[in-house]
């Protein structure tokens, strides 16, 4: 009983192993990118050179961020943790 239980264990996991799960679970697109430095940076293990740019805040952003969570969220601010 034990060695039918195993049995059907393994040709399970054999059946599952070998269909093609989610095979045509993605999208084949062109990375018109590839090998940007400004996108993917020098090597593989280096930030972007995107990443080295700084903006300046601008207050009108803040209101206008702060009046979208008053309308989604009813009063308060989530960092006020209303």
């Amino acid at each position: 009983m034990k060695f039918r239980k195993i049995a059907a264990l393994v040709a399970g996991v054999a059946l599952l192993s070998s269909c093609e799960y989610q095979k045509y679970n993605h999208a084949e697109q062109k990375d018109v990118r590839m090998g940007s430095e400004w996108v993917y940076g020098e090597s593989p293990d280096s930030a972007a050179r995107q990443l080295a740019n700084q903006y300046e805040d601008k207050p009108e952003v803040e209101q206008r961020v702060n009046a979208i969570r008053e309308k989604m969220f009813g009063g308060g601010s989530i960092a006020q943790g209303n």
